[in-house]
């Protein structure tokens, strides 16, 4: 049986919960096995670089695999290729070696569209918080690299801070809070990179009975609740188990010899409450999306080796 070494970067956000249960169903599907590697302390770049060698020293068929930092495991993840196993690269880009397949999105422009859909619902005027992901993070940095972009545009429109909320709900309802204990600027809506992160923030805010508008990044469950009930505006379809599902049948295709586009791109879809219906249901109940319709989606790409 073909074995899969699966690498998400923590068991506290969502998004990664998602991300394993995808993998599990496509391996399943053909056949094949997968072992988690998750670092037990979130996002911890020494035990992402411990796990790495532990499953190399395993020799699995393949890895599909997910980084911690930016660059900060690329020594690591050189050994394995350099022992010749092959690796799909999701979710978060790695800038050095050479990988069967990233399959993702384009981070830029999801921030960009999910900001310029805050500005619209705001008028163009108005006062907002953002709140970014972890240090390292490739998709935390072009995220904000997107706000950036579509609120440059917004002379109107102001960041009065800008909170570290570490990808985490928990940290991110801590940051949100502490900001509100102390004196700060009056605000009009929360621009988060993930939806962990909006959702920590409503909690702060519903504590101290603040209802600003809020924003995510994910379109996961709770956040499909909080879109219906009003609490938040809107979040974006960077569906994590859509993700891992394609990436581990692009390394299982590969080990088939078939040939895989070596860039792999969903497209970035608003989620509000005119359209949530179609997120509204459980993980667990969400489908995989069909390779053949994801290579070749309208407004994603599939690019060929």
């Amino acid at each position: 049986m073909t074995r899969l070494a699966v690498f998400t970067k923590n068991r506290t956000n969502p998004a990664y919960a998602a991300a394993r249960l995808g993998a599990e169903r496509t391996a399943a599907q053909h056949g094949a096995s997968v072992v988690h590697f998750v670092p037990r302390k979130a996002d911890d770049i020494d035990e992402q670089v411990g796990l790495l060698d532990d499953a190399l020293a395993a020799r699995f068929d393949a890895f599909v695999f997910v980084p911690v930092h930016a660059s900060a495991v690329d020594e690591a993840i050189g050994r394995v290729l350099g022992a010749g196993i092959p690796v799909v690269n999701y979710l978060n880009r790695l800038a050095t070696g050479h990988f069967v397949s990233f399959v993702g999105a384009d981070d830029v422009r999801l921030g960009r569209v999910i900001a310029e859909h805050l500005a619209q619902h705001l008028h163009w005027r108005g006062e907002l918080v953002v709140m970014e992901g972890m240090p390292g993070s490739v998709t935390s940095a072009d995220r904000m690299k997107g706000f950036a972009e579509a609120l440059k545009a917004h002379r109107d429109i102001r960041v009065v801070a800008t909170l570290q909320g570490e990808y985490q709900q928990v940290a991110a309802r801590d940051a949100m809070a502490a900001f509100l204990a102390a004196p700060h600027p009056a605000f009009d809506a929360v621009l988060a990179a993930n939806d962990a992160m909006a959702l920590g923030a409503l909690e702060a805010l519903a504590a101290r009975g603040l209802r600003p508008v809020v924003t995510g990044v994910n379109a996961l469950p709770d956040a499909i609740d909080a879109v219906k009930s009003g609490t938040m505006l809107a979040t974006v379809d960077f569906d994590a188990l859509k993700i891992a599902c394609i990436a581990t049948e692009a390394a299982l295709r590969h080990l088939r010899g078939e040939r895989v586009p070596r860039e792999i791109i969903l497209p970035v879809q608003i989620v509000d409450r005119t359209n949530c219906a179609a997120w509204d249901r459980p993980l667990e109940e969400r489908e995989c999306p069909r390779w053949d319709d994801v290579t070749r989606i309208p407004g994603g790409t599939a690019v060929s080796p």
